[in-house]
């Protein structure tokens, strides 16, 4: 493969260097918020009124901030809200799954303007190099020069150490050995010319919860994300906490029993992947729950076990990050349909409501928002945060 193929799509506004840190300040206001006039952002901020004015003129003039309808009060002018504009810039987020791979192109306000999907039965490094560079390719003849030159970076979600997916069969694993000899950052940089940011797939499902669904509404939470192997993300202060090596937040190791009374980690124990093996072994195609999210209906008689244990696990492990931090919140959310996520969510409120919480607080249960997608897009989010966000 040519990997000078994509190389012509502008860094554009990553090359402007590192904004001020005010007019970071108030697009992550914005963000966050929602359309803000400048009085608000002023007081948020703790800024004076002809700062944020100044500020606002020139992001406006960028083209990253717009005015909304003005809102009439009921004395004195109608206030104008600023907010984002979808078109101040955009990112690709790629998510690197067991199962399959998916590239987005996101804009600044978090819509997603394309997408693009490759199943597999595993992940070959060159395989996803193909589909990164062609996919670019298909989406770059789609997009204007001015919305080309605003694109600034290529976030990756995916597992830190690839090839060490756990799996029943040693031969998969020594398959995917492969991964261990690929610097996915340099490898990407080179194929794409973009700057490429690289996070844990489980955090980028955790911080687009928290940029763009629930997480908004929680400043501490614990976050589960169970696609084929469960992971999580922690926030703390309103902030998506990566910790020294990026790794806070891998629920996935927690503790847990095994139905021998063997020490097992919760991933064994709470993961899409125990279905898959359900299926697998009355002869069913463990592919039809990525492929058809419809057939989680039609196979209630399995997956109705696979949420029993799920929803125990999970209620154990609330309970246990809670001991180390007082939560406010569990967010859950997953690679299955909303329905699914919503029995999963009561099934755990129960469990945790039976369990003995001497000398804890117990947190709400909640649900996550963002779905399947949560993890390209919040791979999609980091190279606008590093970009023009705190």
């Amino acid at each position: 493969m040519d990997d000078g193929l994509v190389r012509d799509i502008s860094p554009g506004l990553s090359q402007r260097g590192v904004r001020d840190h005010n007019e970071r300040l108030l697009l992550s206001l914005i963000q966050r918020h929602g359309g803000l006039p400048a009085a608000d952002l002023s007081k948020r901020a703790g800024l004076s009124p002809p700062t944020v004015s100044s500020i606002l003129r020139r992001l406006e003039a960028e083209g990253l901030v717009l005015k909304g309808e003005p809102v009439r009060g009921k004395v004195g002018k109608p206030s104008t809200p600023m907010r984002l504009s979808a078109d101040g810039a955009y990112s690709f987020g790629l998510k690197i799954g067991r199962r399959s791979a998916e590239l987005v192109l996101m804009d600044f306000t978090g819509g997603l303007r394309h997408e693009r999907q490759l199943n597999y039965t595993r992940a070959l490094p060159q395989d996803i190099f193909d589909f990164v560079a062609t996919s670019i390719i298909e989406i770059k003849d789609e997009l204007s020069q001015e919305q080309i030159a605003r694109i600034c970076g290529l976030g990756v979600g995916a597992a830190f150490e690839l090839w060490n997916w756990p799996d029943d069969a040693a031969q998969r694993r020594v398959e995917f050995s492969d991964w261990q000899q690929v610097d996915l950052r340099s490898e990407l940089q080179s194929l794409t010319g973009l700057p490429v940011s690289l996070l844990n797939d489980a955090t980028a499902a955790c911080q687009a919860e928290h940029s763009f669904g629930r997480g908004k509404a929680f400043r501490d939470y614990a976050y589960f994300f169970i696609g084929a192997y469960i992971g999580g993300g922690i926030v703390l202060d309103n902030t998506v906490y990566e910790g020294r090596q990026g790794n806070a937040g891998a629920l996935g190791s927690l503790r847990s029993i095994g139905p021998n009374g063997e020490s097992m980690q919760l991933v064994e124990m709470a993961s899409i992947r125990q279905l898959e093996q359900r299926l697998h072994e009355v002869d069913l195609d463990p592919r039809m729950l990525w492929n058809d999210p419809n057939c989680w209906e039609k196979l209630t008689r399995y997956v109705d076990p696979w949420l029993g244990q799920t929803a125990q696990e999970l209620s154990k492990a609330a309970l246990s990050v809670c001991s180390v931090i007082d939560f406010e919140a569990i967010l859950i959310d997953g690679a299955f349909p909303a329905a699914i996520r919503q029995e999963l969510i009561e099934r755990v409120r129960r469990y945790v409501s039976t369990q003995d919480t001497r000398g804890l607080i117990p947190p709400k249960i909640e649900s996550g928002s963002m779905g399947r997608k949560a993890r390209a897009i919040g791979a999609a989010t980091r190279p606008i945060d590093a970009q023009f966000m705190l």
